[in-house]
């Protein structure tokens, strides 16, 4: 019995998708259909199936693309993974098992040999699971407290200097070597880059009380990109010496730290993602759903920011923004936006 186990099935022939959908609802599985990596991908990030079975072969996101993005995400890294493939060549085995596939089932493939395989990385991911849940219970509890090495982090800033940064005003650019880790105390800052053609293209806002400018102290590496206040700005300044000095000794610190480069290189890799193959209304609903963060439903923003947000052009973000006015899902008035309708950006189709 498999208590209503969710898969997520991944395969761009329709009726092989839908052959193997009907072969395991037969079986009591629910089943999650995406025609393409891409759907997949965001599927399986929303929904968190049990198992994924993923073609290799598909425009697009073909199934390693699939599984690189996957790895990097941590609510849908521990989700067992299986290749479905007409190809045997031990190429493509071994490149799959590189990336951290489970298993592969090779097409044509016998009904109970599919079902006969779902059930036992079913069972294996089961096992793994109540092992590390024990696991991870003693071990954040007696090792690692996150909460403990944020109100660490933030007892660095007594009596340290400040300084204020007015609208457009560089903190640091790309190339610099980092001297401070940064804290807003009030206003807010863009992180971006600029390629060699002037194009900006803008990773990620800032708020009143965050850190920034952490991942390149961590790595002993100069700034991969610039920061520039939006408004009137007031942050912290934590000299280098001192973090790396903390991060030495306390390992709750260092294990903050980490969490949040993760958090944040997960969120570039989605953002990238979305603009390479996202449509022109998936980009700029998730550029205003990441501006929500940071300003709440009511979004103060130049057009030319919003467009190095999403990625695309200044042209194509006004037109879209007035589309998603005309389908109430957002008003604009003297240049501000109203968010009306944020389930509809979050369900905004690829």
């Amino acid at each position: 019995m498999n208590d209503k186990k969710t898969i997520l099935v991944i395969e761009d022939n329709n009726d092989v998708r839908e052959n193997i959908a009907e072969i395991l609802e037969l079986s009591s599985y629910e089943v999650l259909q995406a025609a393409n990596g891409k759907v997949g991908a965001d599927m399986a990030i929303q929904h968190s199936p049990d198992l994924i079975l993923c073609d290799v072969m598909m425009p697009e996101l073909d199934g390693f693309g699939v599984l690189r993005i996957l790895n990097r995400n941590p609510k849908t890294m521990d989700i067992p993974f299986m290749f479905l493939t007409a190809k045997a060549e031990k190429e493509d085995f071994r490149k799959g098992m590189t990336l951290g596939a489970d298993d592969y089932i090779t097409k044509p493939f016998d009904d109970v040999e599919l079902l006969d395989t779902i059930e036992m990385r079913l069972i294996k991911a089961d096992r793994i699971k109540n092992v590390a849940v024990k696991s991870d219970e003693n071990f954040l509890h007696s090792f690692i407290n996150l909460t403990r090495g944020e109100e660490v982090l933030k007892s660095l800033l007594k009596d340290k200097e400040t300084r204020k940064f007015h609208k457009k005003d560089q903190i640091f650019e790309f190339g610099q070597y980092p001297k401070h880790l940064y804290f807003i105390v009030n206003g807010w800052i863009k992180v971006s880059n600029t390629n060699e053609l002037g194009k900006e293209l803008i990773y990620k806002f800032y708020k009143e009380g965050e850190f920034f400018g952490f991942e390149s102290i961590i790595l002993n590496s100069t700034y991969n990109e610039s920061a520039i206040a939006m408004e009137t700005t007031e942050v912290y300044l934590i000299p280098k010496d001192e973090l790396v000095s903390i991060l030495a000794k306390d390992r709750d610190v260092s294990a903050r730290l980490i969490k949040l480069m993760a958090d944040n290189s997960f969120e570039k890799t989605q953002q990238l993602l979305d603009i390479a193959y996202g449509s022109v209304r998936r980009k700029v609903a998730n550029a205003l759903l990441s501006l929500e963060e940071t300003q709440g439903t009511t979004i103060n923003i130049l057009r030319d920011d919003l467009a190095a947000l999403a990625g695309t052009a200044k042209e194509t973000v006004i037109r879209t923004l007035s589309d998603f006015k005309t389908e109430k899902i957002i008003d604009i008035k003297d240049h501000l936006i109203y968010l009306l309708d944020k389930s509809k950006l979050v369900n905004m189709p690829v």
